[in-house]
């Protein structure tokens, strides 16, 4: 029998030995690979998978919306206006103002010729003052009667005179008396015509009757002009004024919601033509009609304030309030939603989306609404993620969802 091969027995078990550490390497490698892996996409999922997020923007709110109950839209019309003509017929001589010019009560807009009614006013002056000779002449032959009729009486009781000399100058007394009444009476009816006269004369003159503004002219220098434009090629009013104190918003409010409003109720007031400016109102007046074809009766809501950019037929938009709004509730405010705010101890904060990122941002809050609050620190625009299940950091990279 052959002694055994100890260098063949000693290699063969050198490589059962080697076996079992190859495998013990190996497998933790392998393992800490997959840990390192782990750690690395813990660290960066974010960069390599952005999360879906979504977001609110930050709006400007008027304090006055948390305070509407009801919304009407109408128009603006002045409560005072005048289509202004003149009394007379006549041809248009002179007109002195434009569109938008302010005039005065009582200051003269138009004239219309005037000669012939200049002239029937002179002759009806003349026949003042042979009215007021007569008259004087008649007091004089008055005066006469009576010296005569005092005379023959006292010679009548002396028996120098006969009684129908007496009587004669009794007549002639009479008689100058009632020539007196009606001299008086032809001087009143003529001093009558020459105020008739002096109307014609100012009815040919056209003068505002109240503070306004011209808004039309509807006749030019040489246009012909009567009463009621009943004759062809003839114009009727010359302009029109209206009083811009005496504004007033007139709006249609449903019959089924007219409950809610009342006279004197506060309102906000709100012009397309002006839209960065809110107006103080107040429910002046309720039209107790119904228009049946609207089922809508005609609120009036008269301006707080004037404001000569206001202007008339402006649409406009009414906000019936609940309340008169105090000082600091007119001006706008910048607002989000309560649920977009994180609080962190006693500091309020917000994640601003910008870029694909988030951008943790401090915050204050102010006036609280019912739904939403007055924050300052972000602007007006200003996208905020709205509150996540995930864990939301400083500069984490996200991406919008639908």
């Amino acid at each position: 029998m052959a002694p055994p091969n100890f260098s063949k027995l000693k290699n063969q078990a050198q490589k059962i030995n080697r076996a079992p550490k190859k495998n013990s390497i190996f497998w933790p490698a392998i393992l800490f690979s997959i840990a390192v892996l782990g750690l690395i996409y813990l660290f960066f999922r974010d960069s390599l998978i952005p999360p879906l997020v979504t977001v609110t923007e930050a709006t400007v709110m008027y304090p006055s919306q948390n305070y509407t109950v009801l919304y009407s839209s109408g128009y603006v019309v002045p409560q005072r206006k005048a289509a202004l003509s003149s009394k007379a017929q006549g041809r248009l001589e002179w007109l002195g103002v434009l569109e938008g010019t302010k005039v005065k009560k009582g200051q003269v807009i138009a004239r219309l010729e005037k000669d012939d009614v200049e002239a029937t006013l002179r002759q009806a002056i003349a026949q003042e003052k042979i009215a007021q000779a007569n008259l004087a002449e008649s007091i004089a032959s008055l005066t006469e009667a009576e010296s005569n009729f005092k005379r023959s009486q006292e010679l009548l009781k002396k028996k120098f005179i006969a009684r129908a000399t007496h009587d004669s100058n009794n007549n002639q007394l009479e008689m100058s008396k009632a020539k007196i009444k009606a001299m008086e009476a032809h001087l009143a009816s003529s001093r009558a015509n020459v105020s008739v006269a002096k109307i014609a004369v100012a009815q040919t003159i056209i003068t505002a009757p109240f503070d306004g503004v011209i808004l039309t002219i509807s006749a030019n220098v040489g246009d012909n002009i009567t009463p009621f434009s009943s004759a062809a090629d003839s114009k009727g009013a010359v302009v029109t004024i209206a009083d811009m104190d005496t504004l007033e918003v007139e709006a249609d409010v449903s019959e089924s919601r007219i409950s809610q409003i009342k006279v004197n109720q506060p309102c906000e007031i709100t012009l397309d033509a002006i839209p960065n400016k809110r107006f103080e109102g107040f429910v002046s007046r309720m039209v107790p009609t119904v228009d049946r074809s609207k089922a809508t009766i005609l609120v009036k809501v008269q301006f707080l304030e004037y404001d000569d950019r206001v202007l008339p037929d402006m649409s406009a938009k009414v906000a019936f309030l609940t309340k008169k709004l105090k000082v600091d509730e007119k001006d706008p405010m910048l607002t989000l939603p309560r649920s977009a705010i994180s609080k962190s101890g006693t500091q309020d904060s917000v994640f601003v989306y910008r870029d694909g990122a988030i951008t943790k941002t401090l915050i204050q809050i102010g006036y609280e609404f019912s739904e939403r609050v007055q924050i300052f620190g972000i602007n007006a625009g200003d996208k905020v993620v709205n509150p996540m299940n995930i864990k939301m950091r400083d500069g984490m990279r996200v991406k919008l969802g639908p």
